[in-house]
């Protein structure tokens, strides 16, 4: 990614004070220079999440952005990621990047969800694009992608990592989440 070129990483932080989990997004350049945070909320166990990311994007995606990425497929305990919804509207490479290896949710759903509130989190499970390693230095990550092929979505992340494993939006999210974390709950 060129020095000048942005990426939005949304990510997300849980205290276990209340049923709100507080997601982040952060605009941040190529040469890891933070650009723009934004911030929104979704119900713990629910199925909003697509809807603040959506919110997220609407508020931060700018012209500039080049690709967004997600830190999450399923935040806020199992509330499940839409991402061809989250695409179609950030119009951009859309990838959600993971950091553990896993034989993936269906069984973690099926023992924590049952009737509707399981099947509509299945069906968007399900919608998921397949997931891909993709080796970045000496880590590897998992990454899902939309709106475009493999070659260059290995290479949003690879321009994005500036190093360790955590690509750089998603890294500046997450601590920008745990800091708009902590300071909704020091309002509560």
């Amino acid at each position: 990614m060129k020095t000048g070129a942005r990426a939005l990483g949304i990510a997300e932080s849980y205290r276990g004070r209340s049923d709100r989990s507080t997601l982040a997004g952060a605009v941040v350049r190529g040469d890891g220079i933070l650009d723009g945070l934004g911030y929104d909320s979704c119900t713990v166990g629910g199925t909003d999440a697509t809807d603040a990311v959506v919110s997220l994007v609407d508020d931060l995606a700018r012209p500039d952005v080049h690709a967004l990425l997600l830190g999450a497929v399923a935040p806020a305990w199992y509330n499940v990621l839409d991402l061809a919804r989250i695409h179609a509207v950030a119009e951009r490479p859309t990838l959600a990047v993971t950091f553990e290896d896993s034989p993936g949710l269906e069984d973690a759903l099926r023992e924590q969800f049952s009737g509707d509130a399981l099947e509509r989190r299945l069906e968007t499970y399900r919608s998921l694009p397949e997931r891909h390693a993709v080796s970045v230095g000496d880590e590897t990550v998992y990454v899902r992608y939309l709106g475009c092929d493999r070659e260059e979505a290995v290479e949003v992340v690879r321009s994005v990592t500036l190093e360790g494993g955590r690509p750089e939006p998603i890294r500046v999210a997450s601590v920008a989440a745990g800091a708009g974390d902590g300071y909704r709950e020091s309002l509560e």
